[in-house]
C-alpha cells in the first residue's frame, strides 16, 4: 500500500497544475508586480488579486511560503496543548487558503472550515485548489470585508495570515478584537520583517487585553523584553523553490527560507515553552550558543558544552525556533 501523500505535497502539486497553460513570463511579471503591491506603504482599500492570472500567479508563488510559516506556528501551539485539536476554524483573509491547509497539516481530519476574503477569484481559486484535499471538501469560502464591520462566529481557532500589513490601524484592531471576542485560540503571522513584528506585538497587546494568554513563541505574557528600535522577534521556515520561485527571484537553491513574526494566544489551559531559542544556534567546537527568550521575561544566551553529557546533543540537534530544554513540559 502507498502512503498518503502529505498535505505539503498535495498542495506543491496542485499549483503547480495551476500554472499549467499560463505562459511563464505572463505569471512572473504578475508575481512581480503583485509584490510590489504588497510592499507598498499605503494600506489596501480594495483586493490586490484582481483576476484568475494574478490569482494562480501569486499562489503559486506565495502558498507554499505562507504554508510552511503557518505550519510552524501552529506546530509551536500544538505543542503546548497536546490534548486540543480545533473542530472548527475561521481564517481571516485567508485569501486561496494556505493557512487551511497548515491546519490539516498539523491536526488531520476534517472539521468545520470557513475562509474570509474579500477578492472573488482568491476564494473561487482557493476552493478549487482544495478539492485536492479531502479534509477540505466542505470548507466555506465567503467574501467578506475585512476590517471594522468584520463579526466572527464561534469557533476553535482563528488564523489571520499575512493580513495585518494590508489594513489600516483601525481595521487591524478591530480584527484581532473580533478575533480575540470570537476565538479559543487565535494564530497571527505576519512578515519576518521590523514592520511586521510591530505589527504582531500590536496584536498580541490586544490578545492579551482581551483576556487571552500567550503560549507562542513568548513563554510569557508580559511585555515583550526586545527594545523597540533595536531589534526584532522573528522565525525562520524552510521553503522548496518551485520553477516559478527560480524565474522570479534567480538563484541555483532548491529552497528559500522564509523569514516570519507571529504570536498564538489562548483561552485554553496550555502553558507556554519554559524558554524559546530566538536565534540561530551558534555551534563551535565543543560547545553550542543558545540565544534564549525565557519565562522570567530576559533575553538570555546560556553555553551548553560536552560536560553537559546528553543535554550537548540536544543542542546541537536544536533549531531556531525551538523550546529549550527540549522535552521539558509547558509551565
Amino acid at each position: 500500500m502507498n502512503d498518503p501523500v502529505s498535505p505539503a505535497e498535495t498542495l506543491r502539486r496542485s499549483l503547480a497544475e495551476l500554472l499549467d497553460g499560463l505562459p511563464p513570463r505572463q505569471a512572473a511579471g504578475a508575481v512581480e508586480r503583485l509584490i510590489a503591491n504588497y510592499r507598498g506603504q499605503t494600506p489596501t482599500h480594495a483586493p490586490i488579486l484582481r483576476d484568475r492570472a494574478d490569482v494562480a500567479a501569486y499562489a503559486a508563488y506565495r502558498m507554499p511560503a505562507t504554508f510552511e510559516a503557518v505550519r510552524s506556528a501552529l506546530e509551536a501551539f500544538a505543542a503546548t496543548a497536546p490534548d486540543f485539536t480545533p473542530r472548527s476554524h475561521v481564517d481571516v483573509g485567508g485569501g486561496t487558503g494556505a493557512a487551511i491547509w497548515a491546519v490539516t497539516a498539523t491536526w488531520p481530519g476534517e472539521r468545520g472550515v470557513t475562509v474570509l476574503d474579500w477578492a472573488e477569484p482568491a476564494l473561487a481559486l482557493g476552493r478549487e485548489i482544495a478539492a485536492a484535499n479531502p479534509a477540505l471538501r466542505d470548507a466555506r469560502w465567503q467574501r467578506a470585508r475585512i476590517g471594522a464591520d468584520l463579526t466572527l462566529a464561534d469557533t476553535d481557532l482563528v488564523t489571520v495570515s499575512y493580513v495585518l500589513n494590508e489594513l489600516s490601524e483601525p481595521d487591524r484592531a478591530a480584527l484581532v478584537d473580533a478575533a480575540a471576542a470570537a476565538a479559543q485560540a487565535v494564530v497571527i503571522v505576519e512578515a519576518g520583517t521590523p514592520a511586521g513584528y510591530a505589527r504582531v506585538i500590536e496584536a498580541r497587546d490586544r490578545l492579551v487585553r482581551a483576556g487571552l494568554h500567550v503560549v507562542a513563541p513568548c513563554p510569557h505574557s508580559a511585555a515583550c523584553p526586545i527594545e523597540p528600535g533595536k531589534d526584532w522577534c522573528h522565525f525562520s521556515a524552510r521553503v522548496s523553490r518551485s520553477s516559478l520561485h527560480r524565474q522570479v527571484k534567480g538563484g541555483t537553491l532548491p529552497y528559500e527560507d522564509e523569514k516570519f513574526s507571529y504570536v498564538v494566544a489562548t483561552r485554553l489551559p496550555a502553558g507556554p515553552a519554559p524558554s524559546r531559542v530566538v536565534r540561530r544556534p551558534q555551534i563551535r567546537k565543543g560547545q553550542v550558543l543558545l540565544d534564549l527568550c525565557e519565562a522570567d521575561e530576559r533575553l538570555s544566551r546560556t553555553t551548553v558544552t560536552k560536560r553537559h553529557g546528553s543535554l550537548y546533543k540536544a543542542a546541537r540537534d536544536t533549531e531556531w525556533g525551538d523550546t529549550w530544554p527540549p522535552g521539558e513540559p509547558s509551565a
